[in-house]
C-alpha cells in the first residue's frame, strides 16, 4: 500500500513517526521541566539517604556560585538494574552506581565518552566501603567470620548478581575469604561459597530491599550488607541488631559518571560535571562519613575513622583482574554464580 502513496503522503508518515518517537523519549524522562535547571541522579539502592542530604548541599553552593537555582531528582534500584534502565532511555544526567561495570555499560551504547573513569579522582569513586553482617542483638548464631554462614540451620540474607551491584561485591568478599582460607584450590573456594548460597532463604533484587527482609520483614539469621547500611540499621535499631567485621572482606568502590550524552541533549553537563565534582570537596566528605560511606578525602576518614574498622584485611577488584575479567568469571551468563547458585 505504501508504494501507491505520493511522496506528500509519505513525508507526512515520517513527520509522525518522528513526533511519536519524541514524546516516547520525553516520557522516558523522570518529570523533568524545561524551565528549571534539573539533573537527574541515578543512583543504586542503598545511597537515597546520603543524596538526600548532599543534595541540599550542593544546591546551596550551585546557588552561591553561579547564581542560579537547580534541582535534583533522585532515581533509586539494583545497581545493575539502574544501568539497564538508563540504556532502555532512563533520563540520566549523572549516574552513581554500585560498581564500575555498571557504568561501563553506558559507554557500550555511547551515552558516555571514553576516559570517563579518570573524569573524577579516585577512579570516579568519591567514596568506598565494604561488605560486613549484620546480625540480631546478641548474636543468637554466634556468627564471627564467612564460615559460619556456610554452616546448616544457618539464614542468610542476600540480593542477586544479576540485579544488584552490591550482590557482586558480596559474592566477591565471601570468594575473598575462600582464597585467604584454601589459597588457589579453586574447586574447594568453589564449594565453600555454594555451602553459604545454599543458606541463602531470600535474595532480593536490589540492597535495600535485602535489608527490610531482614530488618523490618524479620527473616534471616544473617544480612550481607554494605557497611553503610549495617551502620544505619544499628544506630536506628541499637537494641535490636549489631555489626560483625569478618576476618577478610573487599574494598567496594562505588563508581559515578556525567552521562555525556543525555546532559549534553538536555543542556545539564555543566552543572551535572559540578554535582560530581563537589563530591570531593570537604564538606560533602563530611556528609559521606557521617552516613556511613568511607570518604575518598583521607584526611576526612581519619577523623571519622572510629566508624570504621580500618584494620580489615580487604581485596581489591583488581585481584580479580578488573571488572571485565570478574564478570567473564563470575557473573555472565553460565558462569561460577549460575553454577554455584543453580546446582
Amino acid at each position: 500500500m505504501l508504494k501507491k502513496l505520493k511522496v506528500p503522503a509519505i513525508l507526512a508518515i515520517i513527520v509522525i513517526l518522528l513526533y511519536f518517537i519524541g514524546i516516547a523519549r520525553q516520557s522516558s524522562k523522570i518529570g523533568k521541566n524545561k524551565q528549571k535547571m534539573e539533573i537527574v541522579n541515578v543512583s543504586y539502592d542503598p545511597t537515597r539517604e546520603l543524596y538526600e542530604r548532599y543534595n541540599g548541599l550542593f544546591k546551596a553552593y550551585y546557588k552561591q556560585k553561579y547564581g542560579k537555582d537547580v534541582n535534583i531528582i533522585q532515581s533509586h534500584g539494583g545497581s545493575g538494574s539502574q544501568a539497564r534502565s538508563v540504556i532502555e532511555g532512563l533520563d540520566a544526567d549523572v549516574v552513581t552506581l554500585a560498581l564500575e561495570n555498571d557504568v561501563a555499560l553506558l559507554e557500550k551504547v555511547d551515552l558516555l565518552e571514553k576516559g570517563w573513569i579518570g573524569k573524577f579522582p579516585g577512579n570516579s569513586s568519591p567514596y568506598t566501603s565494604t561488605i560486613v553482617f549484620l546480625v540480631r542483638k546478641g548474636n543468637p548464631q554466634n556468627i564471627k567470620d564467612w564460615n559460619d554462614l556456610a554452616k546448616k540451620g544457618v539464614k542468610v540474607i542476600t540480593p542477586d548478581p544479576k540485579s544488584s551491584g552490591g550482590a557482586c561485591w558480596n559474592f566477591l568478599a565471601a570468594w575473598s575469604y575462600g582464597l585467604e582460607k584454601y589459597g588457589k584450590d579453586e574447586n574447594k573456594i568453589k564449594s565453600f561459597v555454594k555451602s553459604i548460597y545454599d543458606n541463602v532463604s531470600v535474595m532480593d533484587s536490589g540492597a535495600r530491599a535485602a535489608t527490610t527482609t531482614f530488618v523490618e520483614n524479620n527473616q534471616g539469621d544473617v544480612l550481607i550488607a554494605w557497611e553503610n547500611e549495617a551502620i544505619a540499621t544499628v544506630k536506628e535499631y541499637p537494641d535490636r541488631y549489631q555489626i560483625v567485621y569478618p576476618s577478610v572482606s573487599i574494598l567496594a568502590q562505588p563508581t559515578v559518571a556525567v552521562v555525556d550524552k543525555i546532559s549534553k541533549d538536555d543542556g545539564t553537563y555543566q552543572a551535572s560535571t559540578e554535582y560530581l565534582k563537589y563530591l570531593y570537596s570537604e564538606k560533602a566528605q563530611e556528609i559521606i562519613a557521617e552516613s556511613g560511606y568511607r570518604p575518598y578525602d583521607q584526611k576526612v576518614l581519619k577523623k571519622y575513622g572510629n566508624k570504621f574498622d580500618l584494620k580489615m584485611k580487604l581485596t581489591k577488584i583488581d585481584n580479580f583482574g578488573g571488572w571485565k575479567k570478574a564478570y567473564e568469571k563470575f557473573f555472565n551468563e553460565g558462569a561460577l554464580f549460575d553454577k554455584i547458585y543453580e546446582n
